[in-house]
């Protein structure tokens, strides 16, 4: 994290939004009681707060998502934001423009908050330092590095089913290794108190020394690992991963560590499913669990919204105060 673009404004109120680390289970759950407040907008006739009226809100996505981007382009609509969606492939950047370029014509625009999906670690970032002092920027995802919003998504849907975090095992199967959003969970889930961390997978994806490294216990066998946890988050098999040697097959892959009920059965009889989509059924999961009434995974895709809608109204908040003691302070004069 760049001394530069510290996410906290002098006020210790949220600037950028660019990973978990750093911040503490105060700002976790004022994020998360924000968003419990807006669940409420999608219920109500006009589906639309006035909280970010008359900003403008770009979304940079260089990395194809459309649950992610439509999910994000929706949340800055019921904020009453102005919303841009840059088409990366078919921007000026496709055509030579460096990525610098490209900010400071947005910004010329007067765009006021940057939303930044990047293959690359570190380029939310990046994006952060260069970018005017008046423009907020949030990580929607940075190669292997963070997916704050993702996770955060994930602590209201926990928090809304089993509100003592302090009380919980969760445990988290799959690709630990590649995995950005795996990460965000886990920096997520300490900060909030979990005492128990759990990542199950095979050894070729989960990462060396990941007990000292990430705070977890390993598990390589997954109905060990599944015995009296709370929580079951499934992480997305990226499919290059059969490709690349990792794994031998998605059919051997499913025997070994795909959900079913029957393996479910050793978790805490009221364990709850989760999962960041899109689903490979069969390779992951069967139907059965996906559909299951412990899954909650239409709820996350719900509770993103609103997370997002959190997100971008704090961060836009301290550009509204900002803005207040400068006008104030130039009045004073």
């Amino acid at each position: 994290m760049s001394a530069l673009t510290p996410q906290l404004d002098a006020n210790g109120k949220l600037k950028h939004f660019l990973t978990l680390d750093g911040l503490d289970a105060t700002l976790l759950h004022e994020i998360i009681d924000r968003a419990s407040g807006f669940l409420g907008v999608s219920d109500q006739a006009v589906k639309k707060v006035p909280l970010c009226r008359g900003k403008v809100i770009a979304n940079l996505f260089f990395e194809t998502s459309t649950r992610t981007r439509t999910t994000f382009e929706l949340a800055a609509k019921r904020l009453s934001a102005d919303v841009l969606n840059l088409n990366i492939s078919t921007s000026s950047t496709a055509k030579g423009e460096t990525l610098l370029d490209t900010l400071r014509n947005l910004e010329a625009m007067h765009v006021d908050m940057f939303v930044v999906r990047h293959a690359t670690s570190g380029a939310a970032h990046f994006i952060a330092d260069h970018a005017a002092p008046h423009v907020s920027v949030v990580n929607a995802g940075d190669g292997r590095h963070s997916h704050p919003t993702q996770a955060m998504l994930d602590m209201l849907t926990i928090h809304r089913h089993k509100p003592d975090f302090g009380q919980l095992r969760v445990a988290i199967i799959g690709d630990i290794l590649h995995s950005r959003v795996a990460r965000s969970q886990i920096l997520a889930l300490h900060t909030l108190g979990v005492p128990e961390v759990r990542v199950i997978g095979p050894r070729t994806l989960i990462p060396a020394q990941a007990e000292e490294a990430l705070g977890v216990k390993v598990y390589y066998d997954l109905r060990e690992g599944l015995r009296d946890v709370d929580v079951v988050i499934m992480l997305r098999l990226q499919r290059e991963r059969m490709s690349s040697a990792l794994l031998p097959s998605e059919h051997e892959y499913f025997q070994l560590y795909g959900l079913t009920e029957e393996r479910l059965a050793v978790a805490h009889p009221e364990a709850m499913v989760m999962h960041p989509g899109p689903i490979n059924r069969g390779v992951e999961m069967d139907s059965q669990v996906a559909d299951g009434e412990r899954s909650v995974i239409l709820e996350q895709v719900s509770n993103g919204i609103a997370v997002r809608m959190a997100v971008m109204s704090m961060c836009l908040g301290t550009q509204n105060l900002q803005h207040s003691q400068i006008a104030g302070a130039t009045d004073g004069q």
